[in-house]
């Protein structure tokens, strides 16, 4: 009788320190979920922002056909690109910032090239675009930041015994973060 009491109170503690490890990780996946969702969102919103600058560097009339070309381009790729909030690997975020970067790329050559047109940088919609997207890439890293750090503790939590016995038995797995860009390391170089 002795021995049945102490098994029911180890399966019933097995049990509460399973449960609530569980809700820790449904916790946390869903806190990365949201995170990955704002990330999503700043990115959106940049990308709503492409066709009115596009239109506006279009009124220019002499401006480089091939740069507009080249954001819209990027644009359209980089928005056809989903990630699945439920399977946040290493390698769907690598190809969803890839994309990104190419759209970031192409809009600083756009802005770059920007500066030989006088009309154009006096266009006060085209000034007023340029802070917005000024603001928003500030929104980005700032997602960004807060989706790594959201991944970093459900990560933890997923890894850390006891809970990666639970986390293995549930589908619970680790998720990738966002890295930087290749050649992030070295400083621009820049001529006067």
């Amino acid at each position: 009788m002795k021995n049945l009491i102490i098994a029911i109170v180890v399966v019933v503690l097995i049990a509460m320190i399973g449960g609530c490890s569980y809700n820790g990780m449904v916790k946390s996946d869903e806190d990365v979920k949201g995170k990955w969702g704002q990330v999503e969102t700043q990115y959106q919103r940049r990308s709503d922002l492409i066709p009115d600058l596009v239109s506006t560097v279009k009124g220019e009339a002499n401006f480089e056909k091939s740069t507009i070309t080249e954001v819209t381009e990027a644009r359209a790729k980089a928005t056809s690109i989903q990630v699945d909030p439920t399977k946040l690997t290493p390698e769907a975020i690598q190809q969803y910032q890839q994309a990104q970067g190419q759209l970031s790329t192409a809009l600083g050559r756009l802005l770059v090239a920007s500066e030989n047109y006088p009309n154009l940088k006096a266009n006060e919609a085209f000034r007023n675009l340029q802070v917005q997207l000024e603001g928003t890439e500030s929104r980005i890293a700032t997602a960004r930041r807060d989706f790594n750090e959201s991944v970093q503790t459900y990560n933890g939590k997923v890894r850390s015994f006891p809970t990666n016995l639970m986390a293995g038995i549930f589908g619970f797995s680790a998720k990738g973060y966002f890295q930087s860009e290749a050649g992030s390391d070295k400083a621009p170089k820049v001529q006067f």
